[in-house]
Formats: C-alpha cells, structure tokens, sequence
C-alpha cells in the first residue's frame, strides 16, 4: 500500500468535521485540501460521474451488506406511523424507500438532496416501490435546508455527511428543522476495530475498489476518493461529542460489521 493510505490522525479529522473559517477557506475532498468554495462543485461532479452505476456499485463493493446496514439504521429510528421525515443528501433514496414502510399511509418523506442525477434515479425507485406515494423529492444545500424550525419528526442521512463541505453547518441544519423530541439518524462508514480486519479493508479499499469503479463505472477517481473519504471522516466519539455540543441529547452510537459502517442516534431536545 502506498504510504496515502492512512487514516487521518484525531486532530486532522476535528478539522474535517469542523472545518473553522480561515483566511484560506479550505476543505477537505479526500486526502486533499480544495477551496472552501470549490468542494460543492467536486462533490457534484463526482455524484455525476457515478450516479448510473452508484446503487449497482454499492452492492457489489460491500457484497449486498449495505442493504442490512440501512435496514437495521431506519428501524433504529422507532419511526411511527404518520411520521414527516428528512433524508437529507438521499440520493437513490433507499432510506426513504425503508422509512416510508413506516410511516403508515398518513406520513411522508422528503428526500433533500443537492444532486439531480442521483434523485433522478431516486424517482425512477419510488415509482416502482409500493410506498412510492410518500416520498417527494427537492433539490438543495444540507447546509441550507428550506424548511422552517420545527418541521420534522426524524431527519436521516445516510452516507452522506462526508460530503457535505461543512459537516457540523449540515448537523446544525438538521438540528434546526427538527421538532423538539424529533431524532437524528447518521449512517457513516468508520474505521474498523480488529487491526486486521482493517488491514484487509485498507487492502480491498485502495487495490480493489479503484480497479472496479474503472473497469465497470469508467471513474478510478471516483473510487479513490471514496475510501480516502472514509479515512479522514471523524471516529464515532467525537463525531458524538460534536452532536450534543449542536444541542442534541441521548446521543448513542452502534458500530456494524466490526465498525465498516456506524449509526448514530440523538434527540432534540425538549424546550
């Protein structure tokens, strides 16, 4: 492996998550540090160049786990039945596919997101899925969501915090439109706990992944920027840390399949 291939060290990553004003403006996009400006452009070219083959790549890169990992995020949630949630960057929206077969008849879910191509394939999945009728679809900035305070029931983000350029803008976002008593779902991927589990993962993430997204998405970039991604996202205490500090209470985190992936739940607080 080459010597890029390293998980970001903590105070690195507390950068990623907080990314503070600086006379630079610099974000983080991978292993790389891009102008603050520019990240939402990378972010929306990547998504792009992928977004026809994202949900087949998905599946084939993490043997059809991902499915499970979702599945078991959403029933985390205890979303009841008339319940109005967000799925901020949801994409293909295979969350809010699962959240709406909770929600009964009477809720709905909004798949927010500030990519077009991804939601266009998100549509194409709601019309084929029995709980099609719940879901709408609306473009825009997780750092800017167009809701009033108050909205939601649950916002959930699956995957997608990584690329937000200033990921604790997006939390407070989330926080904001949240009513009191309303809960937080993030589904991540982290850094796996066994050091060999992980050296295998390095291995599989930086000689395999790349090789796959050329040889059937045409993008080796694409999948490069993935597992670095990955390796400069913050580890579940601190990405907790920051959440209570937003203002959210009861935060607890579950680490999946040795910590590939990890939900993190928080609550509102009452006022």
């Amino acid at each position: 492996m080459t010597t890029k291939q390293v998980w970001l060290e903590e105070k690195k990553r507390e950068k990623v998550l907080k990314n503070p004003k600086s006379v630079q403006k610099k974000a983080f996009f991978g292993y790389n540090t891009v102008a603050e400006d520019e990240k939402t452009q990378h972010v929306l070219h990547h998504f792009n160049s992928v977004a026809r083959w994202y949900d087949f790549m998905n599946t084939l890169l993490s043997f059809g786990i991902h499915y499970l990992w979702k599945k078991t995020a959403v029933n985390m949630m205890h979303l009841k039945s008339g319940d109005l949630v967000i799925d901020v960057c949801g994409g293909t929206a295979d969350l809010a596919v699962l959240a709406a077969r909770k929600i009964g008849p009477e809720g709905r879910v909004v798949v927010y997101d500030i990519n077009k191509a991804m939601m266009d394939y998100g549509r194409k999945k709601r019309s084929v899925s029995n709980f099609g009728k719940r879901i709408s679809f609306l473009l825009g900035n997780a750092e800017n969501i167009t809701f009033s305070d108050n909205t939601f029931d649950a916002a959930m983000i699956g995957f997608g915090i990584r690329n937000v350029t200033r990921m604790e803008r997006g939390f407070e976002e989330m926080h904001r439109v949240l009513k009191p008593g309303g809960t937080l779902m993030c589904l991540e991927f982290s850094k796996p706990v066994s050091p060999v589990f992980r050296w295998l993962y390095d291995f599989y993430s930086f000689s395999i992944m790349p090789y796959l997204g050329q040889l059937i998405a045409g993008s080796k970039k694409a999948y490069t920027h993935l597992p670095e991604s990955i390796r400069t996202f913050p580890l579940p205490d601190k990405l907790s840390e920051s959440l209570r500090k937003i203002g959210f209470c009861n935060v607890t985190y579950r680490r999946l399949t040795n910590g590939i992936a990890v939900v993190h739940l928080g609550v509102k607080k009452q006022m």
